[in-house]
């Protein structure tokens, strides 16, 4: 009788495909303006889905001072997810940004950055990779750094009301009680995307969802 056991072939190819996937780490950035005051301004978008996320999770943020960022790193279906929120100036975001990425060797396409985007409706998420800044300045920032692409989940904060305000002033203000009561669903559908993204192989893709229907 021999004393070497062979492993089940199902076993071993049931590993080497867990091997193959913890080979890519994924970075999701999320955006906003750092203190209480903006917590639930629509400019912190982002920061409030990645929140949700890691709340999800049952995890907690760690402050990481080399990079000026939050971060958080989960385990999802045996992919390694870096989570950060940039401690920066909203127009100096990149700088996080770059730094983490060169840390963790990452690549742009492994990138997706959650953000407000004044010219969609709340209500609307949009995913893309790729593409200009559309004047937000923390999108601006990034792209200095690393490029422009990395992978986009722009989250609808419009329309801008009333007409006469200045844009600037519009995202710096809470979300309307209606909005607030309905964040819940925009956490969840994010959760998703970025769910579809890390199982995927490929750069994120070009999509729309409505958490309101």
């Amino acid at each position: 009788m021999s004393l070497i056991q062979k492993m089940p072939q199902t076993n071993f190819l049931s590993a080497l495909y867990q091997m193959k996937k913890t080979e890519r780490t994924v970075l999701i950035v999320g955006l906003g303006n750092i203190g209480k005051k903006y917590d639930t301004t629509r400019h912190n978008f982002g920061f409030i889905c990645l929140d949700g996320l890691v709340t999800e999770q049952k995890k907690k943020w760690k402050k990481d001072i080399k990079s000026s960022s939050l971060i958080c790193e989960l385990n999802i279906d045996g992919r390694k997810v870096i989570l950060i929120k940039p401690q920066t100036f909203m127009n100096l975001s990149g700088e996080a940004v770059q730094k983490v990425k060169s840390f963790y060797k990452i690549e742009n396409k492994d990138i997706v950055v959650i953000h407000d985007e004044l010219d969609i409706d709340f209500g609307i998420i949009r995913s893309r990779s790729g593409g200009g800044s559309a004047g937000h300045n923390g999108i601006k920032s990034i792209i200095q750094h690393i490029g422009e692409d990395f992978g986009r989940v722009r989250l609808g904060i419009g329309p801008v009301t009333p007409d006469k305000i200045d844009p600037a002033d519009f995202v710096l203000q809470k979300f309307s009680k209606d909005q607030q009561d309905n964040l819940p669903k925009a956490v969840s559908a994010t959760s998703e995307l970025i769910n579809d993204f890390v199982n995927s192989e490929s750069a994120i893709p070009q999509d729309t969802r409505n958490f309101l229907v």
